[in-house]
């Protein structure tokens, strides 16, 4: 290293005494052919030149979600995916590599997940980072083919936690419904669940229920529903009759899981609802959050009260201000990043993770094997207390064979109280014995 100092000091001074300006037209090609030599001279010495991060391939990764659709929306997540790759690139990069983001959206259908994935493999990215669809039984063979590794994704679908590529980095849907069932079994006489009838809607009741049964409490009344209707009314009138015994039992609660639509179910539900003033309301995050709260009323909106479980700390709490910051600086006003959602919080601590992984990779090659090889051997990632430390080893994997790989089984408890998301209890709550029970 210090002869390659030397030879950069040496090199540099010889620079400096080429002459500034030189009477003789002819003689500038001359002065210029050498500094250009010398410059050659100088980053075949020293690696580089200063601010040059060209000397690293640079890295490039894939982010999905579904965009304008009539079910659930998630567009803040490849926005603040390239928002990321701009701050990144300021910073000088993952490791000194540039941070190339390509985005796409899967419409929302099982096609669309497929040619998002398809299209993932042509572009060689080495990772497919921070993502939403519902369908991984679409999107997760592509990648298993390739090699690709799916970090972070959303949690919607058994494959996330399943398949050997898939690096979640929450419990998903199954440690949310497990949770809410834990808040809610504590002081529900009885509760409903409004999920969508859906494949992936199919594996909520299940999983509410083994958190009400870790409470003692009986099971929930499962109310089907349209994922992309435009009007709830009969399917909320049902639901607050079947918590309350047809209204003759106080203390229910109504638990909805519709994503994106549990903003439209409220609209029935508010009106519905007034025959029933005791009835409580649960949710999870992702159906709920603090915008939902905002456009609603908020300390008037039909949330009031309401018991939401979520993954991470509250919006609010002081651990997010480092996304706030490059929200601000490098998202140029994009209103479609909200930070307290939750699929842009997944994204950001799924790019915290493929982060570490590249330092940990060093001189090597940053491809999907050598990040695959990574997680597998022990990488430990740290997300300044949003999550637990994120491990993949197999010693690390959850004792459940439908989700083996939902190595981070902590959800938060949180309430609604004067139209803000505030916690109802501190720190995070454990629900992997919850979620062993339900597999069993």
């Amino acid at each position: 290293m210090t002869g390659r100092r030397s030879r950069r000091s040496s090199l540099l001074s010889a620079l400096s005494r080429l002459p500034r300006r030189t009477g003789t037209p002819a003689l500038r090609p001359l002065r210029t052919g050498a500094a250009l030599a010398l410059c050659a001279a100088l980053t075949a010495a020293c690696g580089a030149l200063p601010g040059d991060r060209g000397s690293e391939a640079p890295i490039k990764v894939m982010t999905w979600a579904p965009e304008n659709t009539t079910a659930t929306n998630k567009p803040g997540m490849p926005a603040l995916a390239r928002a990321y790759a701009r701050w990144a690139d300021s910073e000088g990069g993952l490791g000194d590599h540039p941070l190339t983001v390509l985005t796409c959206n899967d419409h929302n259908s099982s096609a669309g997940a497929a040619a998002c994935a398809r299209r993932a493999v042509k572009e060689k990215v080495v990772a497919v980072v921070g993502s939403y669809s519902q369908y991984g039984n679409s999107f997760i063979p592509p990648l298993e083919g390739a090699g690709i590794p799916y970090i972070g994704g959303f949690g919607l679908t058994d494959e996330e936690f399943s398949s050997s590529v898939s690096y979640p980095v929450n419990g998903g849907q199954p440690a949310l419904l497990a949770g809410n069932g834990h808040q809610l079994g504590s002081g529900c006489s009885k509760v409903a669940l409004v999920r969508p009838d859906t494949i992936a809607g199919d594996s909520l009741p299940p999983l509410l229920d083994a958190g009400l049964r870790a409470k003692r409490h009986d099971p929930a009344a499962d109310i089907r529903v349209p994922e992309d209707a435009n009007e709830y009314s009969a399917m909320a009138g049902q639901s607050l009759s079947r918590a309350t015994d047809g209204g003759v039992a106080d203390g229910g609660c109504v638990s909805v899981a519709l994503g994106d639509r549990t903003d439209t179910f409220f609209d029935s539900f508010r009106r519905t609802r007034d025959s029933y003033p005791k009835v409580r309301v649960g949710s999870v995050l992702g159906s709920v959050d603090q915008s939902v709260l905002d456009r609603t009323g908020g300390a008037h909106s039909p949330y009031e009260g309401a018991y939401i479980t979520g993954w991470y700390p509250v919006a609010t709490d002081a651990k997010w201000h480092t996304m706030r910051r490059v929200i601000r600086t490098h998202a140029f006003g994009d209103n479609r990043i909200d930070p307290s959602d939750a699929g842009v919080q997944t994204t950001w601590i799924a790019y915290t993770v493929l982060r570490k992984a590249v330092e940990s990779l060093g001189d090597q090659p940053v491809t999907g094997n050598s990040l695959r090889h990574a997680f597998d051997n022990g990488l430990r990632v740290g997300t300044d207390g949003l999550t637990p430390t994120l491990s993949w080893r197999f010693e690390d994997l959850l004792a459940a064979e439908d989700y083996p790989r939902a190595i981070n089984t902590d959800v938060t408890f949180q309430q609604v109280k004067g139209g803000r998301l505030v916690a109802e209890r501190e720190g995070f709550v454990n629900v992997s014995a919850t979620l062993e029970s339900a597999d069993s």
